[in-house]
C-alpha cells in the first residue's frame, strides 16, 4: 500500500519519511489524498460542468504544488 501511495504522492511521502514519521503514520496521512489526487490526474473530473456536480469525496486538502500538478495534467489533455 505504501508503494502504491508513493507512486502518486512521492513528494508527500518523502517529506513525511524525512520528518521521521513511521510508514504506518505516513500511509494514514496520505492514503485518501493519493486516491483523490489519482482521480484528478487521471482526468475523472475533467469535464464536470459545475462544482456542484463533483462527488463529495472528490476534494481533499492539498498543497499548492499538488494542485499545480493537477492543473498541468488538465492543460496537457
Amino acid at each position: 500500500h505504501c508503494l502504491a501511495v508513493r507512486a502518486v504522492c512521492p513528494r508527500e511521502i518523502d517529506c513525511d519519511r524525512g520528518n521521521g514519521y513511521s510508514w504506518k503514520i505516513t500511509l494514514l496521512r496520505n492514503y485518501w489524498k493519493s486516491k483523490v489526487k489519482q482521480e484528478w490526474l487521471s482526468g475523472k473530473y475533467s469535464n464536470i460542468p459545475s462544482q456542484f456536480i463533483l462527488p463529495e469525496k472528490s476534494m481533499y486538502p492539498m498543497d499548492v504544488d499538488t494542485w499545480g500538478e493537477i492543473l498541468e495534467a488538465e492543460l496537457a489533455r
